[in-house]
């Protein structure tokens, strides 16, 4: 039995829906964090994009992409990944699309946001890795807002636990293991989610600042971080209703499959690309700062003034003046 004194608490039912003054509607708590975690990552990309010499405001033409194929994705993983919730005998599959009920997995949201941001960056001209690279921080930043949601919708979380800030959950959820007492704890995983995302941040800026990291390397640091924390915690997740292979849950060889794609990833970039791009974007799209742009047309009628200067010269040069008209007329 646990003592619930010193634990963390979870918010009740009452706080999963909550009214906004200036909408009329009620609104999820969990959906509103979402997109906090997807402003302030567009944000932040955006302004180290244009640091880079990306067009400003060129972010939303990738994010109309990435965020809505990245939220398909994130869903069609966690039905995939958790059929017995959603496929049975007399259940509403209308609840497969119930996304404001929570069930959204992270991988999908990569796999998906990946695809769409490739597509968006074709569209800008923007290169994929440069996007990417820009990203990367502010993608975890938005992980560590997203996992808010988790906690409002009392999910993602671990193995029973004696610690202090162990989690209340209720005892209703259907994720909790029969048997258990009502007072049991559980370990927070999305505390510890945020605490790792959060730390990865600086630790991504600081190698990107002392190594340079381009063409793709900040990315891949993102994704051997990330997935390394991520395997840790999927392995002590409470979650029965996930497929495994060789007892290993799927989403821990998903966080494998991270961890193994960034290795590759900077490996072959580092090869490939030893310096920094010459632009974030592709040849032949390249954006021109409006001040460029003007320094570029006073030249233009800088060098149309020293032409007329040159013809004006050599127009008088056809007709001898002073002395070398005396010569001529001599």
């Amino acid at each position: 039995m646990s003592s619930w004194y010193a634990s963390i608490p979870s918010p009740g039912p009452e706080w999963q829906q909550i009214t906004l003054p200036f909408w009329p509607y009620r609104i999820t708590t969990y959906a509103l964090i979402i997109l906090v975690g997807i402003i302030v990552a567009a944000i932040w990309t955006s302004r180290r994009l244009s640091k880079r010499g990306g067009e400003p405001g060129v972010v939303l033409d990738i994010i109309l992409w990435a965020v809505p194929l990245g939220i398909v994705g994130a869903r069609l993983y966690h039905v995939f990944t958790h059929p017995a919730d959603y496929f049975y005998s007399g259940a509403d599959l209308w609840n497969v699309f119930a996304i404001w009920d929570g069930g959204n997995a992270i991988f999908g949201s990569l796999i998906g946001g990946a695809i769409g941001a490739y597509i968006g960056c074709r569209w800008s001209g923007i290169r994929f890795w440069s996007f990417a690279d820009t990203l990367a921080p502010a993608l975890l930043f938005a992980q560590a807002i997203g996992r808010l949601g988790n906690y409002f919708n009392q999910e993602l979380f671990g193995l029973p636990t004696n610690l202090p800030w162990g989690l209340q959950i209720d005892s209703a959820n259907k994720a909790i293991p029969v048997g258990l007492p009502a007072d049991t704890l559980f370990q927070p995983l999305f505390l510890y989610e945020i605490i790792w995302n959060v730390i990865g941040i600086v630790v991504i800026l600081w190698l990107e600042r002392k190594f340079s990291l381009r063409w793709g390397k900040t990315f891949a640091v993102y994704l051997i971080w990330y997935g390394l924390g991520r395997s840790y915690l999927e392995s002590i997740r409470i979650d029965p209703s996930e497929f495994s292979f060789l007892g290993i849950p799927s989403n821990v060889w998903a966080a494998f499959a991270a961890v193994v794609l960034g290795i590759v990833l900077f490996i072959v970039q580092t090869r490939r690309h030893p310096g920094l791009e010459p632009s974030v974007y592709v040849p032949g799209r390249q954006w021109v700062r409006p001040e460029d742009d003007e320094d570029l047309a006073d030249a233009e009628v800088d060098s149309d003034d020293t032409d007329s200067d040159d013809e004006a010269r050599g127009e008088d040069a056809d007709e001898p003046t002073g002395s070398n008209a005396a010569k001529a007329t001599s």
